[in-house]
């Protein structure tokens, strides 16, 4: 017997013999461990216990999956129960007998975490299937190889696995693993990457399936209110909490946007969207009411006071203009209890600071400490009547910091139950400093504009794309980007129009022919174009006789046989730069002609009607450009976007067809129509497998089609044969002579509409 064995108490030695473990390292930790699992453990639990652990002591992977056992079951088993211990070895044996022994220790580590979790039996078990899944089919054969080689991303989710069940549902889990599994089952390295959530891929499904309020689903009704209320048009952008556990970022604002957590989940009585409205505001704030004063004087406790005091500034401001800010801000600020830290042993200055912007924000306080009484009268007196500013709010910070000092406030442990305010910003907007280092950066320093970012619209829109291969989509994959058209002469437009002046005769009485000429009394309304007199007579004899009238006694018309709605949305992408064949002409200079023809016959015929141009360079920057508006008349505004149309880069056609209908489908009409004119098929740099982009704009045809909005695809590229009725069906025109495209784009339109 070894002397680490002599060493453990006489009770625990029939134990340590059933065990029947070498490892020295186990036996010095043998008894205490044991000793733990016997205040916890059942006896048939301790039987349990021992007889598993001798089982990983024997496995061959070394000491390390037997001393985390030993140490960690007895809590999990607190948790779970002692019923779910062979389902965790039923699995850890599987691990055992496949290439992946590997992932054995990773698991062990990660289980602990992992039950305090799930809470349940059932839904580890659950959690250990969906692991078993991902095992068993990324545990594969090496092509022309006889070996297998272990999974690659199973030791990864099981260092995930804990940030994951903080983040997802087990259906929310289920889904990412699988998406992981059917896209990288055969790369190794990616799927590493995946598992690991190193990967772009990784991060946007994780997204997808989180619970809470995602910033990625409610970004333009958020910068709709920040503009609206606050007239701050900045951008939103996400970062996550959940990739940097230790410094726990919060929300900030600097010359590039807004900073804000991807995800919110809804608290007591504030919804995860009104989180988002209350840090929005309370940013907003300090973008209007803080000016920026100088650091260096002031100590680390006086700073920290001048910024609470700061901050319930700028909300109290905020709530005077918008009351209803007061029950959100709250709801979500937490409420120090008055004695709940001991002065002696702890610091207690932002334990003081919180109550003091709690007692501000509430009048209802109950606190009763004098200093706190008196520096809410103090701040009140401030900002009555007025708007105080941020050098008062310092002043006032350090004369609260210096009355209320005590002793304790240099210690190293500082209360923080309570005291952060989670919807509040980092306050960096509030210092400058006289002597600047490297690592602080000038906050006011204008913004350097890259190339490319001179487009001035609302902050991008994400789209899934369709992957072929794996029959799924890849979610937020493709971010468009919209704006104006920049505009140019109208003039132009009118010289065109003026030069096919002969054509337009001929649409003119095309057009007569389809405006709907019938007009349908409607009768009985309390208002309308002109009296209805059978029914206003009929309603002064039952006046005139003592009963009820009816006073529905108008009557209005309206045209019966048309109600259409149509996009035009045209390709941008740079072939439309080539000369057209049998044209002294650029097929770009063609295509203006006919979409000038196609607006002015349009506007005739009263239809509403959009135009928008679409280019696109990688999956990340898809340019969507409006031309003309369905509220717009063609007038001189919407000439001149289209006198200054330009061409460059290439054709995601899928994405810009997907934010077209968001537009499309809102318009109040019993058919609608996208009108989609390109000179070739759909593709970018970013995509190295022509069919990708052809598949997804297919796809997009499909939702367009169950969304109620009828596509049609004219296309001036002679090849167009091989590929567009794949993408459309039958519901395409190719128009090979490009030279006749001003003549035949509306011909085309009316057609399809008569």
């Amino acid at each position: 017997m070894s002397v680490q064995a002599t060493e453990i108490a006489e009770e625990l030695q029939p134990y340590w013999k059933e065990l029947a473990c070498g490892f020295p390292r186990v036996a010095e930790v043998f008894a205490d461990h044991m000793q733990a699992a016997l205040a916890t453990l059942s006896g048939s639990g301790i039987t349990a216990y021992i007889e598993q652990a001798r089982f990983l002591g024997r496995m061959g992977r070394g000491a390390e999956p037997i001393l985390i056992f030993l140490e960690e079951w007895p809590e999990i088993a607190a948790i779970v129960g002692e019923e779910a211990l062979p389902d965790i070895i039923t699995f850890i044996r599987k691990m055992w007998k496949s290439p992946n022994g590997t992932a054995i220790v990773p698991f062990l580590q990660s289980l602990p975490a992992t039950a305090r979790r799930l809470q349940t039996r059932e839904l580890l078990a659950e959690y250990l299937a969906i692991a078993l899944d991902l095992m068993e089919r990324t545990t594969g054969s090496v092509h022309g190889i006889h070996q297998t080689f272990p999974s690659p991303g199973l030791p990864e989710l099981f260092k995930q696995a804990p940030a994951l069940l903080a983040q997802l549902s087990l259906a929310g889990l289920r889904n990412w693993v699988d998406y992981g599994i059917r896209y990288y089952e055969d790369h190794p390295e990616r799927q590493k990457d995946y598992f690991s959530l190193q990967s772009a891929d990784s991060r946007a499904v994780l997204q997808r399936e989180r619970h809470g309020t995602l910033l990625v689903d409610n970004e333009r009704k958020l910068s709709l209110y920040l503009r609206g209320l606050w007239q701050d048009d900045d951008m939103l952008i996400p970062y996550s909490s959940m990739y940097d556990e230790l410094r726990k970022p919060v929300p900030y604002y600097d010359k590039l946007g807004i900073r804000l957590p991807d995800v919110y989940d809804d608290v007591p009585g504030v919804t995860g969207l009104d989180r988002y409205r209350a840090t929005l505001a309370h940013i907003a704030g300090h973008r209007r009411w803080t000016t920026a004063i100088i650091a260096d004087n002031l100590s680390p406790f006086q700073r920290m006071a001048a910024e609470f005091l700061e901050d319930s500034r700028v909300e109290y401001l905020a709530m005077r203009e918008f009351p209803g800010l007061r029950r959100i801000f709250k709801a979500l600020h937490p409420v120090p209890q008055e004695q709940a830290c001991d002065a002696e042993k702890e610091s207690t200055v932002r334990h003081r600071l919180a109550m003091l912007s709690r007692a501000i924000l509430d009048p209802q306080h109950a606190y009763r400490n004098a200093a706190t009484i008196e520096f809410v009268q103090r701040f009140h007196a401030l900002l009555e009547g007025g708007e105080s500013s941020t050098q008062e709010m310092a002043n006032l910070g350090v004369s609260f910091i210096a009355k209320t000092r005590l002793k304790s406030d240099n210690f190293a442990n500082t209360h923080f139950k309570d005291t952060v305010i989670d919807y509040r910003d980092d306050n960096r907007q509030m210092w400058k400093f006289i002597e600047e280092g490297d690592e602080e950066e000038a906050f006011d320093e204008p913004r350097k504009v890259e190339p490319g970012e001179e487009l001035k619209g609302l902050p991008p829109r994400h789209y899934h794309e369709w992957d072929y291969h794996n029959q799924s989509y890849r979610p937020d994959w493709v971010s468009v980007y919209e704006g104006l058209h920049p505009q140019g002469n109208p003039a132009d437009i009118d010289r065109l129009l003026e030069k096919h002046a002969g054509l337009a005769k001929r649409l003119k009485k095309m057009l007569d022919l389809l405006k709907p000429q019938d007009k349908v009394r409607i009768r009985y309304q309390e208002e309308g174009s002109e009296l209805d007199l059978d029914v206003a007579i009929r309603s002064l004899i039952d006046y005139k006789s003592g009963a009820q009238p009816d006073p529905r006694i108008n009557m209005s018309h309206r045209n019966d046989g048309r109600s259409i709605a149509v996009m035009l949305l045209l390709d941008l992408s740079e072939s439309l730069n080539e000369q057209a064949a049998g044209s002294d002409q650029t097929i770009l200079e063609l295509s203006q002609e006919a979409v000038s023809l196609l607006g002015w016959a349009v506007e005739k015929l009263g239809d509403p009607f959009a135009i928008a141009g679409f280019h696109s360079n990688t999956r990340h920057d898809v340019r969507f450009l409006h031309i003309k508006g369905y509220s717009e008349k063609w007038d001189d505004t919407v000439k001149s976007r289209l006198a200054a149309m330009e061409a460059s880069y290439s054709t995601r056609m899928g994405a810009a067809m997907r934010h077209a209908a968001h537009y499309l489908e809102k318009q109040q009409a019993d058919k609608k129509l996208m009108l989609i004119l390109t000179d070739g098929q759909p593709a970018d740099v970013d995509s190295k497998d022509g069919e990708l982009l052809i598949a997804d704009t297919r796809q997009a045809v499909k939702e367009l089609d169950q969304q109620g909005i009828y596509s049609y695809c004219i296309n001036l590229d002679p090849k167009a044969d091989e590929y567009v009725a794949d993408i459309f069906g039958r519901q395409y025109t190719i128009i090979d002579k490009v030279a006749q495209l001003p003549e035949k784009l509306p011909e085309l339109f009316i057609s399809l509409t008569k």
